[in-house]
């Protein structure tokens, strides 16, 4: 887990926009490489599968989907596995997500799920393959690139985030 680098090295910081449709990574438009979009949670039911297909609406959107090949029908499962981690641990141990961001750019896809806890997610050591439950932040690890936390400045609570190279 890296929690000492916040950001992709060709990231420039989070969004700070509250729109569904964002700023692109560098604070301008979109550009055709980056786009955001984000999901609020905040009081939602049916939250996991409401970010799930929010996540494959815009995996269809970007291009990812339909998948051309298996590699690429892999990558977005991948995609779909990981924020249904990340958005589940925010469920069970810090209190439900407030939201969900998806950041594309030409190289990467980030997650980051925004929540009020207080806790560091990590992957539970020893993993056990055949123990029922505990498994998501092993495979958050297993499946990304990296991933990390930052802690919010004014107020409690974390982003965690997540990166998947884009398909080629």
């Amino acid at each position: 887990m890296s929690t000492t680098r916040p950001y992709a090295a060709d990231d420039r910081g989070p969004d700070t926009g509250d729109t569904v449709e964002s700023s692109g990574l560098d604070g301008q438009a979109p550009t055709l490489d980056e786009q955001v979009l984000t999901l609020p949670l905040t009081g939602e039911s049916g939250i996991v599968p409401r970010a799930r297909d929010f996540t494959r609406q815009a995996l269809h959107a970007w291009g990812w989907l339909p998948a051309a090949t298996a590699d690429r029908r892999a990558a977005a499962e991948d995609v779909l596995l990981v924020v249904s981690e990340l958005v589940t641990n925010a469920c069970l141990h810090a209190g439900g997500p407030e939201e969900l961001r998806l950041w594309r750019h030409s190289k990467a896809l980030r997650m980051e799920v925004v929540d009020g806890g207080t806790g560091d997610p990590a992957p539970r050591t020893p993993h056990r393959s055949g123990r029922p439950g505990g498994h998501g932040m092993f495979i958050v690890q297993r499946l990304c690139l990296d991933w990390g936390v930052v802690r919010n400045a004014d107020r409690p609570g974390k982003t965690v985030w997540a990166e998947l190279a884009a398909p080629s």
